[in-house]
């Protein structure tokens, strides 16, 4: 697959779960990025970065996004990283969770902003079938395969594998330290199974002032987007 030429420079990017590993990191790379000349986090709490390109919206209740529609039109992307772990949960809280919240919140977002490209944060093995014996993967392909009915510009759901943090990002689990001993590895012999967080934000970028001709990323095209 080869990306797509759109030269769309001047993003304005709401970006969601900035207070986690993956929405930090995404964060971090759209702020330094010169065609994002606008950001918007969404966060139940401050997630600690000034920056004058940041705009911060406190806000708990992402199921009522009504208080504060005004304030999310005229943007055109968003890189949608919030999501929780299914360890432990049972699939109806999950889904609510994941599938329930996201398309509430994404819905919401296409209707104020139709010129908007979406970009989800999935999983590698999501089930797109949605019939699979893995209760997350069949939630994550169900949150899929709406999303990607939504009227956006452009969805693309990223499926990234191990994911290698940032230096320095403070949201970046404690047992990262050992699994980034394993990164070099992946990276030279499996690279089919991971991607490192700055690759991750800038395919994202890149679905914007770029776009891709496919709307599901694997670790193998989320490389490949993420290149100048």
């Amino acid at each position: 697959m080869m990306p797509l030429r759109s030269d769309t420079s001047n993003i304005r990017v709401i970006i969601t779960g900035a207070t986690g590993m993956v929405g930090e990191g995404v964060l971090h790379v759209s702020l330094a990025h010169p065609d994002v000349e606008r950001v918007l986090v969404i966060n139940r709490k401050p997630c600690g970065v000034s920056h004058p390109k940041l705009v911060e919206i406190l806000h708990q209740d992402f199921f009522d996004l009504s208080p504060i529609e005004p304030q999310l039109t005229g943007y055109n992307a968003c890189f949608f990283c919030l999501g929780v772990s299914s360890a432990g949960m049972k699939e109806a809280k999950y889904s609510r969770l994941t599938y329930d919240l996201t398309l509430h919140a994404a819905s919401v977002l296409a209707r104020l902003n139709p010129d908007m490209v979406f970009s989800y944060v999935s999983g590698s093995g999501t089930d797109s079938s949605e019939r699979g014996r893995s209760m997350w993967a069949r939630v994550k392909g169900k949150t899929e395969n709406r999303l990607l009915l939504l009227p956006f510009k452009k969805a693309y759901m990223f499926r990234p594998g191990y994911i290698h943090p940032i230096k320095g990002m403070k949201n970046t689990h404690g047992y990262y330290a050992v699994l980034s001993l394993f990164y070099p590895f992946l990276k030279r012999f499996l690279p089919k199974y991971a991607v490192s967080l700055n690759e991750l934000g800038m395919a994202m970028i890149h679905t914007v002032n770029k776009g891709y001709d496919a709307s599901i990323l694997e670790c193998e095209d989320i490389h490949r987007l993420a290149k100048p």
